[in-house]
């Protein structure tokens, strides 16, 4: 009887986790990616090295699949609005343009990586804040 018990709560416990995993993995497949403002840079393999090398440009590795990414979309939309002078933001499509993500070692994204005059500054991992960002820009003008 007890073991019974036990094995139907365990199956219980595990239809539930499973119900609970396939319903956010659902919810995340249906988040629509914000479309970025007119200001962020669209970058490639073929055009990188050209678009950094001059000013100051925070160049955001995502992908279109990665939650987190388009957790960024907004932040960067405004963080593109209050920037100022030479720096701009740009973005890499890590899954369309393997060659960059590969030179600048991004294992992890989102990947922000702060760029000056062609040299990388600093490098974040994960989703950031715009305040924070616009810090972390602001010590290399």
């Amino acid at each position: 009887m007890i073991i019974s018990i036990i094995i139907f709560v365990v199956a219980f416990i595990l239809v539930a986790f499973l119900a609970s995993f396939f319903l956010n993995y659902y919810k995340m497949k249906k988040t629509p990616v914000v479309e970025d403002n007119g200001k962020i840079k669209k970058l490639s393999d073929q055009n990188f090295e050209h678009q950094i090398k001059s000013g100051i440009v925070l160049v955001d590795f995502w992908a279109p699949w990665c939650m987190p990414c388009k957790m960024m979309a907004p932040v960067l939309n405004n963080l593109s609005e209050e920037l100022t002078g030479n720096a701009t933001v740009g973005k890499l499509d890590v899954d369309q343009n393997r060659a960059a993500s590969v030179k600048y070692g991004v294992k992890s994204i989102p990947t922000l990586v702060l760029f000056k005059n062609g040299k990388e500054i600093n490098r974040f991992v994960g989703v950031k804040t715009k305040d924070f960002l616009l810090k972390e820009i602001q010590k290399v003008q």
